[in-house]
């Protein structure tokens, strides 16, 4: 392997390892933000209630902060 070689395959590792740690990054940000909360409730009640038709994103939303509305001490912030 010559240094011109050597050199790209470093470059290729190093960029690899950063595209992977800017993807966790921003599914940390996203969890932490609640971005991905609607997903998951949709994911949820498709596995265990495939019979029932979920919430609307807004319903979702809604019933979300009358939640956080009604415990103020569950919020972060």
């Amino acid at each position: 392997m010559n240094r011109t070689d050597a050199a790209t395959t470093l470059l290729g590792t190093l960029l690899s390892a950063a595209g992977r740690v800017g993807r966790g990054i921003r599914w940390y940000i996203t969890n932490l933000m609640g971005d991905s909360a609607y997903a998951t409730y949709v994911a949820h009640q498709h596995r265990l209630h495939p019979d029932e038709e979920p919430m609307t994103e807004r319903q979702f939303w809604r019933q979300r902060m009358d939640d956080q509305d009604r415990n103020p001490g569950a919020r972060c912030c």
